[in-house]
């Protein structure tokens, strides 16, 4: 794998986001790659517990703004629900792991990968973290509408209205987003520990403690109500109109600053 890195570690599996360069941002090949190392997790009778992980100096700045452009025989419609129902699916396999996944993030945590983060068992976070889902900012929708569940509604109404991106790993610890806030030397040291901890239960029981979770969400309208918000995060990807086609091109050629500028300087003035 190129830009995931998975390990076994005793009973504990290792999962970093190996694209520090671009601040671990997700595109379709790192999809494929968690996908493959979850794979692997779930058949390893030896690993009861997965820590996840980013390299460099973020856990992840989200999804990949540069989705690449349909092939020739492909609508833009028809693209972007195969990329965004793909997206979805990968968030989904973190949520429906079998094993507890302990989520460690540091840096930035934006967007989709704070619905990452969000759908493991437990997120700690490093001190001077920062979170958001700025993407109202750039014409974009949440792939997986999950906070409404985790830190409900008045809380996700704020981040996802507002778009924010400078949400302190303190301010998510009082909400919920995170379980726990440590310094950043103490971070990997404290997610190993707790999958260590786990690790020593009955896995049967910990497995079966999960699904019970899990299944008290699904039958409250978790999954129903996900399918049902992809399909509108797929309306707002699919809608064009004079001013996300000029912002588009802007944010194209000069970058999300310049974008963001020119959308700033059409709004009405007192």
């Amino acid at each position: 794998m190129n830009l995931v890195r998975y390990e076994r570690q005793g009973s504990i599996g290792r999962i970093e986001l190996d694209r520090p360069e671009k601040l671990n941002a997700i595109n379709s090949e790192m999809l494929d790659e968690l996908a493959a190392a979850l794979g692997a997790a779930k058949n390893d009778d030896e690993i009861r517990a997965i820590v996840l992980s980013g390299a460099g100096r973020a856990f992840s700045a989200g999804f990949d703004l540069d989705m690449g452009l349909p092939r020739d025989d492909e609508s833009r419609g028809d693209f972007l629900r195969r990329e965004l129902q793909r997206s979805f699916d990968v968030i989904m396999c973190f949520h429906e792991f079998p094993k507890p996944i302990i989520a460690a993030v540091h840096g930035y945590c934006f967007g989709s990968s704070m619905e990452l983060a969000a759908v493991c068992d437990i997120t700690l976070a490093a001190e001077g973290c920062r979170f958001g889902a700025p993407e109202v900012r750039f014409g974009s929708g949440m792939v997986c509408l999950i906070l409404p569940w985790i830190i409900g509604q008045k809380n996700a109404r704020e981040l996802l209205l507002v778009g924010s991106d400078n949400v302190s790993a303190e301010r998510a610890e009082s909400i919920g987003l995170v379980n726990r806030v440590v310094s950043i030397d103490e971070l990997m040291p404290t997610a190993l520990a707790m999958a260590a901890e786990i690790s020593l239960n009955d896995p049967v029981a910990v497995q079966l403690t999960k699904k019970a979770l899990n299944r008290s969400l699904e039958i409250a309208g978790l999954n129903q109500a996900l399918k049902e918000a992809l399909e509108i995060d797929i309306e707002i990807e699919s809608a064009e109109t004079p001013e996300s086609s000029e912002f588009n091109r802007i944010l194209a050629a000069n970058g999300p600053k310049a974008a963001l500028a020119w959308r700033a300087a059409q709004l009405p003035r007192n």
